[in-house]
């Protein structure tokens, strides 16, 4: 693509930043916009009864008609698990390797949105054009297969995107990354390397994901003679053909537990990314028929979250699989941060049952370290640095190393979800802000949650709740009936009797303070009830229960 003097394109991230995960940017020019992944977060503990986040698609949906398509790196929930919501409010091409799209269909046949969505399988080395932009799919190793970087051809320079990427010279499918292409890029001129950050703050190399086999290996010999189950990430499809590799070679039979982990493992042995030898996986339903010792399951769980198929077991809610003295569970993966208590209480709970646990050296990452990083700044030789996919801390250490590297301070970017990046090859800069930030789900809810509903959420599930009834007589206001209270999460009702009549008699002397002074207004009177005896609660107790007033009119 011929670059114009001074020509600058847009750069938006509306996630990705900040935190890890919900991973999507917008790359803009004139009326051309390029959407590079479309991915989800996952909850915190403060987000009470919520599901998931996804990105604020205000600014694509102001924008609509510029959009030329969706452009996926790889298929994790954290870049395409918010896609279906994307498609709900505008209909996009979307552009993938072969199993990053087979993962997005499951997504699509969920939602009912597969016959309306144009989609095209990439390989890697091939382009696309969209409006003005070609887009270059570079291979790229990650803990999934069929990883991408993006060479983004623009008329102000190429913009190389890492995606989420190792450098992995021994792969356990398919090729190593396409370090000569990096090489060749940076000999023609990279205006700017948006560049992974998740393990900057790591020394040296990320081990291959070879290593895990081999020490998975090992743990399979050593505990031959009992049943393993492991709990790895449902889209680590290189370790789970390692671990049905390690159970064949000991005649052991597989059982997939967990839907997530079945819909991937399904997909990938479609595609032909995983390979299961003959009559070796068998349906959980057969597990009855074989002795424990021949039988390996694979598993969702490994974070600890309440719902997957290794909570359960461990809390003795699966149906089918019961855990047993003797039983040998191996978690392959770290705890994401944050999950660290999740996955301890459910490692007590297995060893209480007498499993053994095992979790040492048994999950390598899928990101790049200090020094992968480093050479792929020598060979992009980058005029712009712009670090991605990380929170804060991540993308000030980036920005340390990128200036180790030889990137000027002043050309070193970090960015905000929603900073518009107008960027040339002599200058870059942050020109505007627009929408961004996450949207709530909960259950079949977009939205509707937002952080207003979250306080009350947290501050009922702190201080409870404190409910008042009182009937009014419709002509005088009067109190006829009541007040009647309830509490729920505040006091234990039976054991507080007279903390209860003191409250009774606070709401009457408020009602009647009301009646004095000609308050008719139910809002006014339901603050002042509220005032009262919040008031009173305080002084008592040192708490502040939510206060609901219900006035009842005969």
């Amino acid at each position: 693509m011929k670059k114009t003097v001074n020509e600058s394109v847009k750069i938006i991230p509306l996630g990705g930043l900040e935190q890890i995960g919900m991973n999507i940017t917008a790359f803009e020019y004139e009326d051309n916009i390029v959407v590079v992944d479309c991915g989800l977060a996952f909850p915190d503990e403060e987000m009470l009864g919520i599901d998931l986040v996804i990105p604020d698609f205000t600014y694509l949906k102001e924008n609509a008609s510029k959009v030329k398509g969706l452009v996926i790196t790889h298929g994790h929930e954290d870049h395409i698990g918010a896609i279906p919501y994307l498609l709900k409010e505008m209909n996009v091409p979307i552009y993938a390797t072969k199993l990053t799209m087979g993962l997005i269909e499951n997504k699509l046949k969920e939602h009912g949105q597969m016959k309306t969505t144009r989609r095209k399988v990439v390989k890697h080395g091939q382009s696309i054009n969209l409006g003005c932009f070609r887009i270059e799919f570079i291979k790229t190793n990650h803990s999934i297969s069929d990883a991408a970087a993006l060479a983004i051809y623009t008329p102000a320079g190429v913009i190389v995107h890492t995606g989420d990427f190792k450098i992995d010279y021994t792969p356990v499918f398919g090729d190593a990354i396409d370090l000569g292409r990096f090489a060749e890029l940076g000999k023609k001129g990279v205006l700017a390397l948006m560049c992974d950050s998740t393990n900057v703050g790591r020394p040296g190399f990320t081990p291959s994901e070879r290593t895990v086999g081999k020490t998975l290996k090992n743990i399979f010999e050593e505990q031959k003679n009992h049943r393993i189950i492991v709990a790895t990430f449902a889209s680590n499809v290189d370790r789970v053909q390692q671990i049905i590799n390690c159970a064949y070679e000991l005649k052991k039979k597989v059982i997939v537990e967990g839907r997530s982990m079945v819909n991937t493992i399904s997909t990938a042995a479609e595609l032909g990314y995983i390979r299961i030898p003959e009559n070796t996986l068998i349906d959980i339903e057969e597990m009855r028929r074989y002795p424990d010792e021949q039988l390996v399951l694979i598993t969702t769980g490994s974070q600890g979250e309440t719902m997957a198929a290794l909570s359960r077991m461990a809390n003795s809610v699966h149906r089918k699989v019961s855990i047993v003295p003797g039983d040998v569970i191996i978690f392959s993966s770290h705890p994401i941060p944050g999950n660290e208590k999740a996955v301890s209480k459910i490692m007590n709970e297995l060893a209480k049952k007498g499993a053994k646990v095992i979790f040492q050296d048994t999950h390598v990452s899928g990101h790049a370290c200090q020094e992968e990083i480093k050479l792929i700044y020598t060979l992009t030789k980058p005029h712009y640095a712009i670090p991605v996919h990380g929170e804060f801390r991540h993308l000030n250490r980036h920005k340390q190393l990128a200036m180790e590297m030889g990137i000027p301070k002043d050309n070193v970017i970090i960015l905000h979800s929603g900073d518009v990046l107008s960027i040339s090859q002599d200058e870059a800069e942050v020109v505007e802000r627009v929408t961004s930030g996450g949207i709530f789900v909960d259950g079949l809810g977009v939205g509707d949650v937002g952080n207003i509903v979250l306080r009350d959420r947290q501050n009922l599930s702190q201080n409870g709740l404190f409910i008042v009834v009182v009937t009014l007589d419709q002509y005088n206001n009067m109190l006829l009936a009541g007040p009647d209270i309830v509490s729920r999460g505040f006091i234990y009702m039976r054991e507080s009797e007279d903390l209860i009549q003191e409250a009774k008699q606070v709401v009457t002397i408020s009602l009647e303070r009301c009646n004095e002074r000609n308050i008719t207004d139910w809002n006014r009177i339901k603050n002042n009830i509220r005032d009262d005896l919040s008031e009173f609660i305080w002084k008592r107790m040192k708490r502040r229960p939510m206060i609901l007033p219900i006035i009842m009119e005969v």
